[in-house]
This record gives C-alpha cells, structure tokens and sequence, in this order.
C-alpha cells in the first residue's frame, strides 16, 4: 500500500460516449445522464449533513449540498462545529438566510472546539454526509472518525500537506472503501461539463500528442499578514489559534498558499495528459516582505515532468500591480487548448488550430454549429454535490481519495522543490517522514502549537539550499 508511485489515469470517458450525450448535458447540465431514483426507498429517506469547518468555503459546500436536486431526496444540516465561536455564527446566520426550512442547527447542535467534530458527527446516523472543510492539517483525523461511523463524506481539497498525512489517509481510505462509503474531493474541475468534453477529444486525438501543458495563477495578494501578532487585534490569541485562524500562512496547516491555491490548475492538467508527474524541479522567492511572518514564497516556478518525459510547467506568483492570468493550457501537435480560464474556475474550455490563442478555433464547448452565444456551463461546485449524491441515493461507486491524495502530493513535491531547492520525485514527497502537524489528533484549546514562534514571533521561513526539510 505504501508504494504509490502514480500511473496512466484510469479516464473511462470517451469522446463518442461524452458527444452522444453533449445535447442532453447542455440541456439538462449536471443531471444529464444520472439515474434519478424514484419517489419510494432511498429517496424518501432524509439525508442529515453535519459540516466541519465553517469559514467560507465550508459554508460553500453546505449550501451546495442543500441546492442539490430534490430527486436525490430531502436533506437537512443538522449540526456544525468550528473552533470559533464567529465563524459558526457567520455560517449559520448566511446558510439559514438562504436555506431556511433545511437548517436545523439548534445551539446544543453548535459545537466549539477540537473535539467538535466527534459531537457534530454523533450527531448523524450510518449513510448521512459530513462535510471538511476545516485546515487539511486535521483532514485524517476526522476522516477516520467518519468511517468509523459509516458516514459518506465530502472532504475539501488538499486533502494533506505532506507525506505523513497522505499515507494515513491513504490506509483510511481502504477501510472506506471497504464499507462501500462515497467520498468525494473538492477538486471539481473534474465535474465540469467543458473540461470532460475537452478531455474526451484529447484522448480522441484531436490535439494529437501533447507536447506540454502549462498553469497559471498569477494574482495580486491572495493572502496578507501583519509583521506580528501581538501588533494585530488577535494579540490575545493562542498562537495555535491564531495560525488556524490564518490557517494559509502555516505550511502545517494547508500547505501554505501553493498548495490551497494552485491545486485545481495542476490536478485539471495533470487529468488531461492522463498521467500523474514522476518529479519536480522549482524555485520560488520572497520579495520585499519586510518582517511578514508567513511561511509562504511570493513567487513558484515549477517544472514538473511525466513518465513519458513530457512536461507541466507551473507559474504562480502573487504580489500587486504585476502581470496578472488564471488558466490551465495544453499544447498538442495538431493545435492549441484553452483547458480553464481566462480568470477563474468555470471553463471557456476551446480547441485551436494552432498553437495559441490567437490562430483559428477548431471548437469551443456550448459552441452551436449555426454560431452565436456559446452556451455556459453549469457550475462545477454545484455538479460535484449532483454527482456525490446521485452515488449516494442510487449506490454507485464513487470514492475521490485516492485521487485527491494524488493530486496533493504532485502539488506537494512542486512545493517542496521550491522550499529545498532540490528535485523531487513523487515517491520522495509520499515517503518524507516531516510531519508538519505531529500530534494534531490530541490538540486542544490549550495546547502549544506544532509550529512554534521564533523569540521575535516571526516563524521559520522556507531556504532552499540551506535547509532539507522545508522548515
């Protein structure tokens, strides 16, 4: 089980059975093609959701879980917990608003604390959904107290920051599978309509071979942070506490910005070349931070390569008034692909005749053949919740993590390049034995960080070249 270096993706959709069904997919969006099951067993019974993790995307992912089609059958959430007081009330006040009849949350069902999410998931029965959405840091630990419980789950991407943590979800996952759980990962480019009509003509042939492919986020300040704690109106916060409450900054936490972010670019090419990169070479930089205390590099250039030598070059950078793209491309020798983008996660997904942008359009997805406006796809964080529930109610296969382990470690060792300054094989990043997060199962309250300050407050910083271990 420990040996996980990554394979040819198993991809079933082919171009011929994804166009047979396009009409009904640009119709119908992410219900095309399901079994919707009927008014009488399943359907009738009503799911309870609890939600772990409640800042905004995990207020995101509740929401999407309660938009989901009512064929599915009737669903509720019924308990939260968070390790802050306000990011429940937050929550809870937006979700209520919107949802109102199917949030059934009352005080004794709002839980504070690192234990909370036991008393949140207590709360459901076999079969119901729980949704993490906290740090990945904690991904593991509530993950193996949901399979315990036999519940379903919805887990946010990444789903860990470093080795220790992928093999121990990755053990996890075996019992998972093993109760026929449906998990699913919040990567969901994977659900979008453009993206797996594009990925069924590239495996068609129709951009021949793939020469390389190349992700892009180039922001302004996705994340920004005061010189030092005690100079911000969190002074009086624990230092675990603060660093969850700015869990982006701490590589123990999330991974840090490269991997939060930059995850979805990665994991979509990485699907479209049908291939998981065998190592990564990077470098990164830090630049006119002053005394900013965050773990983070401004700047990532990631060369990752293939088993069949091919290459994903990644760019990131986030600082202001600089260059500024958000796409995922491919470049193939009969032509040109716009794979996401320009400028967010919903596709403008588009084949070229040539070898950018610029030269003829070969096909754009909801493009007509008599022109006109192209028809939008519908949204990739909605038809995730379709999917996972349609397996749910109708007991389809469908377990995300492997492939979300996947994802995160390839995004880990292109991180981790950078950090040490040297290259990194994927079995380099499953197998490193730097566990940021040691000892975040027994975490309280009260307990001392697993990243302690330095004298001054500031943290340990990433130097590649001096250092083998990212911090």
């Amino acid at each position: 089980m420990m040996n996980q270096t990554p394979s040819i993706l198993d991809i079933p959709v082919t171009r011929r059975s994804f166009l047979n069904k396009s009409g009904k997919i640009a119709s119908a969006g992410a219900l095309a093609g399901m079994a919707l099951p009927m008014v009488h067993g399943q359907s009738k019974e009503e799911t309870k959701l609890a939600l772990i993790g409640c800042g905004g995307r995990g207020t995101g992912a509740a929401s999407n879980a309660l938009s989901v089609s009512q064929a599915f059958g009737p669903r509720k959430l019924v308990a939260m917990a968070d390790v802050f007081q306000y990011r429940i009330d937050q929550s809870y006040n937006g979700l209520s608003q919107k949802h109102k009849d199917l949030v059934d949350v009352t005080p004794d069902r709002k839980f504070i604390g690192f234990d909370g999410y036991k008393k949140a998931m207590d709360v459901l029965d076999p079969g119901d959904v729980v949704i993490f959405t906290s740090p990945c840091a904690f991904r593991w630990v509530h993950y193996q107290y949901a399979v315990n419980k036999g519940l379903n789950v919805f887990m946010e991407k990444p789903v860990t920051p470093d080795g220790p943590s992928s093999r121990k979800i990755l053990e996890i996952n075996e019992q998972a599978k093993k109760l026929n759980l449906k998990v699913g990962v919040g990567l969901m480019c994977r659900h979008s309509e453009a993206r797996r009509e594009l990925k069924a003509r590239i495996d068609d042939g129709e951009l021949g071979e793939l020469l390389y492919l190349k992700a892009v986020r180039m922001q302004g300040r996705l994340i920004g942070w005061d010189k030092r704690k005690q100079e911000t109106p969190d002074k009086d916060l624990s230092d675990l506490m603060y660093q969850i409450k700015n869990f982006h900054g701490f590589l123990w936490l999330s991974g840090g910005v490269y991997s939060d972010f930059n995850i979805h670019n990665i994991d979509e090419c990485c699907w479209m070349k049908g291939m998981w990169p065998v190592k990564a070479q990077a470098m990164g930089g830090r630049h006119y931070r002053g005394d900013e205390i965050d773990q983070n590099l401004d700047s990532y250039s990631v060369e990752y390569t293939f088993p069949d030598e091919t290459k994903l070059y990644f760019q990131g950078r986030s600082m202001n008034r600089c260059y500024e793209e958000f796409a995922s491309h491919a470049n193939g020798t009969k032509g040109y692909a716009l794979i996401s983008g320009p400028g967010g996660h919903r596709s403008q997904a588009r084949i070229h005749k040539g070898q950018g942008p610029d030269s003829d359009l070969a096909w754009m997805f909801g493009q007509s053949s008599g022109g006109g406006r192209p028809t939008r796809e519908s949204n990739p964080y909605q038809d995730e919740w379709e999917h996972l529930m349609d397996a749910i109610k109708n007991d389809k296969p469908f377990n995300e993590v492997e492939r979300g382990v996947k994802a995160s470690v390839v995004t880990s060792m292109g991180r981790m390049a950078a950090h040490v300054g040297t290259e990194v094989t994927y079995d380099d990043m499953l197998s490193c034995d730097h566990e940021f997060g040691k000892g975040v199962e027994n975490l309280t309250l009260d307990s001392e960080s697993p990243l302690l300050a330095n004298s001054d407050g500031s943290y340990p910083v990433p130097a590649p070249g001096k250092n083998k271990r990212e911090y």
